[in-house]
């Protein structure tokens, strides 16, 4: 398995940057960072998947109105929404509009850049490429679980996001891939997926990545 060189310094999204639109910001995040600090280190990754679960959305958490469960993504723009899927994995979500407005952007894989050794561990895989393809395996990657929901995702902490200072975070439109969402029924012909193209750390199936 071969180690990505260590990356220090990385600097913090402002919320005054983030797009406050659901479908700009799950363009604008990638190509940024997301930085895990746990106690044997830190663990960081590229974002090259989003999803976009926007305003009005039936396949969105936040259709049912606010629930005890959801309330994370009705907090203003930039606060992490963690939820359990099926029982058995944990996703990551950025809240994504004004506070108060329910929608949210899920990350749905990382290219990893630090703290490869403590992912691996995590997954309990040393395969480079299915660390956090898809975002069950980045939440396990991570360590992410219903303890971060809620978590200010703009500022350091456990959980941030941050530009990348030693490589492009801008990732140009021609290399932004766009495509329906993976795995659900309800407003599942909307076009809301994005990704980085050529990317080998992206999920689905590959009619879905041309």
């Amino acid at each position: 398995m071969k180690r990505a060189p260590k990356r220090q310094g990385h600097t913090p999204l402002t919320r005054a940057e983030l797009p406050v639109d659901t479908a700009a910001l799950a363009r604008f995040l990638m190509g940024k960072l997301l930085v895990r600090e746990l106690p044997e280190g830190v663990a960081s990754g590229r974002i090259v998947e989003t999803e976009a679960y926007v305003i009005g959305d039936a396949a969105g958490h936040a259709y049912v109105g606010m629930t005890p469960r959801n309330r994370a993504l009705f907090l203003e723009r930039g606060h992490a929404y963690v939820y359990l899927a099926y029982g058995v994995s944990w996703m990551l979500n950025v809240s994504s509009e004004a506070k108060g407005v329910g929608a949210g952007v899920l990350i749905r894989a990382l290219e990893p850049l630090e703290g490869i050794a403590i992912m691996a561990h995590n997954r309990g895989t040393a395969r480079l490429r299915d660390l956090a393809r898809g975002p069950g395996r980045l939440a396990q990657a991570l360590r992410i679980d219903r303890s971060l929901d809620g978590v200010d995702l703009c500022r350091k902490g456990p959980l941030w996001l941050a530009r990348d200072d030693h490589g492009p975070s801008e990732i140009g439109r021609g290399k932004i891939g766009e495509s329906v969402r993976i795995g659900i029924s309800r407003d599942a012909d909307r076009v809301l997926r994005f990704y980085v193209r050529g990317s080998p750390f992206v999920s689905g199936a590959r009619s879905l990545n041309e």
